[in-house]
């Protein structure tokens, strides 16, 4: 009777009675992210990491491997959406000690401070048209990371020096970098993303060189406009859906004046309350004070009448001690 072992996985293999171990099966590849400890760790675990870098340093562990190359890029797009942020801060806090009028604001001491951030602003304003365009529809990422830690280190500087020197000063390095940049960034990479973005294959054969004449490029053409033109059917339909809208946006302009023309007979209305509860308020001040006026006098009087009848009890009681002498001399005229 042959012996019988069950594998691994589940599955039954005879035991031959010359081997002495059964057949085990072969072992499955590795996968290359156990080999590595570092890229078998959480996507958030990796970014806390690299956030004790530099964003120089980063962009050049983009060529490490596809799983590190993704989180620098979302590391350094998120770098680039936090030092916008953390400019747009300072900004507002060396405003707010600013005196409102400009010649006023040249002598001030946060002058200098107020001109470095404004040429901060407009290279964050450059840099956005140039890179964010892209970044959006996940074509690339914000490349030049060294641009932004040389934005960091002037928001630093601006916010750690109360005299800082002159603006072309601080922001020579800055500007030297971020224009090679932008300038490689048109010249080189620009015309490699142009042809990835949605609809550009289309664009470049309807509008780029032009074909040669013949009959497969006129059905092409045919086709396409035959799909491009709508029915005539259609046609009604979207006049017809225009008319309705036309009839809607009528009744809404016209609710909308309704609504405007409520609004301000109830402001009328709330001016008109407002002045009678000034009068009404001055009515009752001028009735208090006449009340206050009449109390005084009432008090008045109580004590005048108060008075008056204690003078009257002091005068009887002389009166009546006089009554037994009179009587007494009554007695003796009898």
């Amino acid at each position: 009777m042959a012996a019988v072992v069950v594998n691994a996985d589940g599955g039954v293999a005879p035991l031959d009675s010359d081997s002495a171990s059964p057949r085990t099966p072969s072992p499955a590849p590795e996968q290359p992210l156990q080999n590595n400890a570092l890229l078998g760790l959480p996507i958030v675990a990796i970014e806390n990491i690299l956030n004790f870098l530099s964003y120089d340093e980063i962009s050049l562990l983009r060529l490490v491997c596809k799983r590190m190359d993704v989180i620098c890029q979302r590391v350094l797009n998120q770098g680039f959406l936090k030092v916008e942020r953390y400019h747009s801060l300072c900004q507002k806090q060396v405003k707010a000690q600013l005196p409102r009028r400009e010649s006023e604001r040249r002598n001030h001491s946060l002058a200098r401070h107020a001109d470095i951030l404004a040429a901060v602003e407009t290279r964050l304003s450059l840099l956005n048209m140039t890179f964010m365009k892209y970044v959006d529809s996940n074509l690339c990422c914000f490349i030049p990371g060294k641009v932004i830690d040389e934005i960091y280190r002037v928001l630093r500087y601006v916010n750690s020096t109360r005299a800082p020197q002159r603006a072309h000063e601080v922001l020579q390095e800055l500007r030297d970098i971020s224009s090679m940049a932008m300038e490689y960034f048109d010249e080189k990479i620009v015309p490699i993303l142009k042809k990835r973005l949605p609809g550009a294959d289309l664009s470049g054969r309807l509008i780029g060189s032009a074909p040669v004449a013949g009959p497969s490029t006129s059905l092409t053409t045919m086709s396409l406009l035959a799909k491009n033109t709508p029915s005539r059917s259609e046609m009604t339909k979207v006049q017809q859906q225009v008319k309705v809208n036309g009839a809607s946006m009528t009744a809404l302009r016209r609710e909308m004046q309704e609504v405007r023309v409520k609004q301000l007979e109830q402001q009328k209305q709330l001016q008109d309350q407002e002045q009678k509860q000034l009068e009404q308020s001055q009515v009752i001040g001028e009735q208090n004070a006449r009340l206050a006026e009449l109390e005084h006098k009432l008090r008045e009087l109580m004590d005048s009448a108060a008075v008056g009848e204690s003078g009257l009890c002091l005068k009887r009681p002389r009166k009546c001690s006089d009554l037994p002498r009179h009587s007494k001399r009554l007695r003796s005229k009898k």
